[in-house]
């Protein structure tokens, strides 16, 4: 090497990581100036952030070997993978009904996919993106209980799991009704199994699975309110990501992507002859069934 060359070198290598160091930095500066849950935030972060159940299958829970399965948490892997090219860029975070606004707000997560049922209220502190489910809320009582419609339940104790669509509804509609309140789905179920209440008012899809693998409960016919869309959300004002999912929700609906779902996790849950568009909102195209 010349003396020219090895002189010209060294300073041809200090401006190419300068001009590293400066496009890192361009790039941290328009990282930072994005807000929480952005696309851009995301993307420089390299994971998509998903709060989800660990114990309501079958739409997020947790298997045998300690892997977070289920319709939604699979539909978020989805998200991960179209979004940023593989399906294990997603980090879970467990919630519970009462904290999925909470962590939203808190910017804990980016995306909610936990079953929430979209009511007026919560339309009011975060942003839904269209459906992907829809749900009626009902009671479950034991098979002997004399209870046979839902007025007969306003002396008797109900379990709830708080912040649930049915916590809401009752307490909303039936504020003297007595409530037994849980934090966690499975310790509602647990209560119902041990007696400590007369009936357990939730999303009829968790009923329908839990009933069919606990024989000796029934489902009360009539429902808490009318039937309701079952949207992911997103931080109120986080339009760039409501969006993006919209865009996705529609492109899978396509390729029928939560009817592959359905067939895998619920299906086998429902009765025989059960109609899946009675259960999935492919495409997120809500409509409302007749007589709902």
């Amino acid at each position: 090497m010349s003396v020219k060359a090895a002189v010209l070198f060294p300073l041809f290598a200090l401006g190419l990581l300068a001009g590293c160091d400066k496009a890192e930095a361009a790039k941290a500066a328009s990282t930072a100036s994005a807000p929480a849950g952005s696309i851009a935030t995301i993307k420089a972060r390299d994971k998509l952030v998903v709060g989800v159940f660990s114990d309501k299958p079958p739409f997020g829970f947790v298997d045998e070997k300690g892997a977070y399965v289920g319709f939604d948490t699979d539909l978020a892997k989805r998200f991960a993978k179209d979004l940023l090219g593989d399906e294990k860029k997603v980090e879970f975070v467990v919630v519970e009904p009462a904290s999925r606004i909470p962590f939203l707000q808190s910017d804990k997560v980016d995306l909610i996919l936990a079953n929430m049922t979209v009511t007026p209220e919560r339309q009011q502190v975060v942003d839904f993106t269209n459906p992907n489910l829809r749900v009626a809320v009902q009671a479950l009582v034991p098979e002997g209980s004399p209870v046979k419609a839902l007025d007969e339940l306003k002396d008797k104790t109900i379990i709830v799991t708080t912040g649930t669509t049915a916590d809401l509804w009752l307490t909303r509609n039936h504020p003297d009704w007595k409530l037994l309140k849980f934090e966690k789905n499975s310790e509602s179920l647990q209560a119902l199994a041990n007696g400590r209440g007369d009936a357990y008012a939730q999303d009829n899809l968790v009923l329908f699975s839990w009933a069919k693998e606990h024989p000796g409960y029934r489902l009360l016919p009539q429902p808490l309110g009318d039937e309701a869309p079952i949207a992911p959300a997103v931080k109120k004002g986080n339009s760039e990501l409501r969006d993006w999912v919209n865009t996705e929700l529609a492109r899978l609906g396509e390729e029928k992507y939560l009817l592959k779902l359905y067939d895998q996790y619920v299906r086998d849950k429902l009765a025989p002859g059960t109609d899946p568009a009675a259960v999935i909102v492919e495409g997120g195209q809500w409509k409302a069934n007749s007589g709902s």
